[in-house]
């Protein structure tokens, strides 16, 4: 049961005052230095110029990418690596949230592939090398930052589908929990969401997991259930904004998932919603995730319910399994809902039926999603359908 490989090669620089190291890092991997970045928010709160100045203190060679979407685009994936190719671009810097991150992954990959970057999004052709990848984090969500794998998004056949190589994990990341403070509480919100679910997805394991493992999980979702509400009322709070940061790198950098061994259902059904309808990717999830609780929660499994709704919520443990876990549902549903003031239904976006028979059969692979319980495609229907209503 317990065997597995476990490497996390990202040197993290955390905290404040940090940046000072960038150049050097930088200058360790290359001279010339592509900028990717999204809206424009980095220049807004300053931090742009202060990667300019620390790059130039190097005598780096700069270029830029910017405006890449929050569901990144593999239009922007193709526009930096022909950038990329064209100016002989030696390291990535990614300045920015998981969405840019990812973006950067998957261009460092493309940069060596003469087609479209979807194909190897969509594994037609494999990623045998990458240009390194430096990251600066400006929201704690995806956890990109510490990890090796990344999603991408086509509007011309409403897919979002994942990529992944060892050779996509960033070598050096920034994590300064100041430059979340300008992060809305609308994002913040989103963004926690996200990491919950990376957390949920894996401690709803089909064989179980270590003592040790289920106890790290179950404290990282009490901090995000803490520090969510905390940041979204005092956004410049550095232990709240602190925690979640650090949360989101060790939410998905590997380490819980050791004992994994089933896949992710959730993150699965709202990628079809992204694809769709580009909406963001953690309130998806926050709509998606307790339909999902309440369809599969059985008898069989209520135990591992029971045990997260008292652990991270507090249910009274004296409760049975079945009552404690449906208590545990409701105030999962209360945090999302009414504390993060999250949209609660999918009706309330604009959104209907229209495309579930589609984005059903694509969660599934036209086949089965085999997660904590394996759902076929009218299974992954009937949880879309429950999301419609409030």
């Amino acid at each position: 049961m317990y065997k597995f490989v476990y490497n996390i090669p990202t040197k993290v620089y955390f905290g404040s005052d940090q940046l000072s190291k960038l150049g050097k890092e930088i200058k360790k991997l290359g001279d010339r230095v592509l900028i990717c970045y999204g809206g424009g928010s980095i220049k807004r709160i300053g931090l742009y110029d202060q990667v300019l100045e620390e790059l130039k203190k190097e005598n780096l060679e700069i270029f830029e990418l910017s405006g890449i979407e929050p569901n990144p685009r593999v239009t922007s994936v193709n526009a930096g690596a022909d950038i990329c190719k064209k100016e002989k671009i030696d390291v990535l810097l990614a300045v920015g949230g998981g969405s840019v991150i990812d973006c950067t992954k998957a261009i460092a990959a493309a940069t060596y592939y003469e087609g479209n970057a979807w194909d190897i999004v969509t594994k037609k052709v494999p990623v045998t090398k990458c240009l390194p990848i430096v990251t600066i984090l400006t929201l704690a969500a995806t956890g990109s930052e510490m990890d090796a794998g990344g999603v991408i998004s086509n509007l011309e056949t409403n897919d979002k589908i994942g990529v992944a190589s060892p050779l996509m994990q960033p070598k050096v990341s920034f994590l300064d929990p100041k430059n979340t403070y300008t992060v809305s509480s609308y994002q913040t919100a989103c963004g926690s969401v996200d990491i919950l679910s990376h957390i949920i997805e894996t401690y709803f394991n089909t064989e179980g997991s270590m003592y040790m493992l289920d106890c790290f999980m179950e404290g990282m979702m009490k901090t995000v259930v803490k520090y969510a509400p905390i940041a979204m009322k005092d956004p410049e709070n550095e232990e709240a904004r602190a925690n979640l940061m650090w949360t989101s790198s060790w939410a998905i950098n590997g380490f819980v998932r050791s004992c994994q061994h089933c896949s992710w259902s959730c993150h699965s059904m709202e990628h079809q919603l992204s694809a769709y309808y580009d909406i963001t990717h953690g309130l998806g999830l926050g709509i998606v995730t307790p339909r999902w609780m309440r369809y599969i929660l059985d008898e069989e499994n209520a135990q591992r319910f029971r045990n997260f709704a008292v652990a991270v919520f507090g249910v009274d443990s004296k409760l049975d399994n079945m009552s404690a876990a449906l208590e545990g549902i409701k105030r999962f549903e209360e945090f999302l809902f009414v504390e993060l003031g999250l949209t609660s239904s999918l009706k309330e976006l604009g959104i209907d039926r229209t495309h579930f028979d589609i984005m059903a059969e694509k969660a599934c692979g036209n086949g089965v999603l085999k997660g904590f319980k394996e759902l076929k495609k009218d299974d992954i229907k009937s949880i879309y359908e429950m999301c419609l209503v409030k």
